[in-house]
């Protein structure tokens, strides 16, 4: 199996990081613009995309800041695979973005920033961002 490639994505939001916090920590606010639905028991969360079900589990979080959703298998063992949502807020413009650590083959790397930047247009329509 190909081992996957980490990349980071930087995008600037109009928002809070206290909105922004919400919409990228809890499964009401995940399902408005990451999946279809979101689903969560303790730390463990399901992601439901069309006839699609991801589980990866919620392995650390800093409040206002920071999420890492850890990918699990099928008996709910970490993989070495995470996603990181990360609320940068610069100290002097008080400008917000959002930098998503994710990992993709090396071949799909391109097509996986056209579906975080989709995914991140939709984030912005329901903030108000846009």
């Amino acid at each position: 199996m190909d081992s996957k490639i980490r990349y980071e994505i930087e995008f600037p939001i109009n928002s809070s990081p206290q909105l922004l916090y919400q919409y990228i920590s809890t499964p009401s606010g995940l399902s408005e613009w990451f999946a279809d639905n979101v689903n969560s028991r303790g730390e463990f969360f399901t992601f439901i995309w069309d006839d699609s079900e991801e589980k990866a589990r919620l392995c650390s979080k800093k409040t206002g800041e920071k999420v890492r959703f850890k990918w699990v298998d099928a008996n709910n063992q970490d993989t070495d695979y995470y996603f990181e949502l990360n609320i940068l807020v610069d100290e002097i413009t008080k400008d917000v973005s959002l930098m998503v650590v994710d990992f993709a083959l090396e071949d799909e790397i391109s097509e996986a920033k056209l579906l975080w930047e989709n995914q991140i247009s939709d984030l912005k329509h329901v903030i108000g961002s846009v």
